[in-house]
């Protein structure tokens, strides 16, 4: 890890300090599109340091998901109920997590490596049906199409709170 690739958020709370390693990034909870949620998702932790006035720091982990429609036309952020990246920040600070997210996250090697290990990992799956290959298929494509995002996408992506039906 460089210090260069380092990213501070300054919030009412503290400074936001991000690092690009590996253990810093927690992906968890795909979902592949069903008739009522037609939509790919993944929930991303990034665990980052508040740094605060007067005191010493606090390691914590947010977390956020990416959802893409199914067939990938559109980015949209989406806030976890619990621990969420976009919790207690005002417009300002939302933007400057988006950016974030689209100008710097999206862009570290930790998370295009633990995004490539759950590839690695969903290629390694043993599935028996058509459904279960189309699934596979369709995350393993949904994951690399999340290599693939631009910066412009996650910054223009709306952010939605999470719905209350959403387990």
């Amino acid at each position: 890890m460089n210090v260069m690739d380092a990213k501070i958020i300054s919030t009412q709370y503290g400074l936001e300090t991000y690092l690009d390693v590996v253990k810093s990034v927690d992906v968890r909870g795909l979902h592949y599109p069903t008739e009522t949620e037609p939509f790919f998702e993944i929930t991303v932790g990034i665990e980052y340091f508040l740094l605060k006035e007067e005191r010493y720091y606090d390691s914590r982990k947010n977390f956020f998901r990416i959802r893409m429609d199914s067939d990938f036309g559109s980015v949209t952020l989406v806030e976890t109920k619990m621990e969420s990246l976009f919790a207690v920040k005002n417009a300002g600070e939302k933007d400057a997590t988006k950016e974030l997210i689209g100008e710097w996250l999206i862009k570290t090697q930790a998370f295009k490596q633990v995004i490539n290990e759950l590839i690695v990992q969903k290629k390694s799956e043993d599935v028996q049906t058509d459904g279960d290959i189309q699934v596979v298929l369709g995350t393993i494509r949904f994951l690399e199409k999340l290599l693939e995002i631009e910066a412009e996408d996650i910054v223009r992506a709306i952010v939605k709170r999470e719905p209350e039906y959403f387990h």
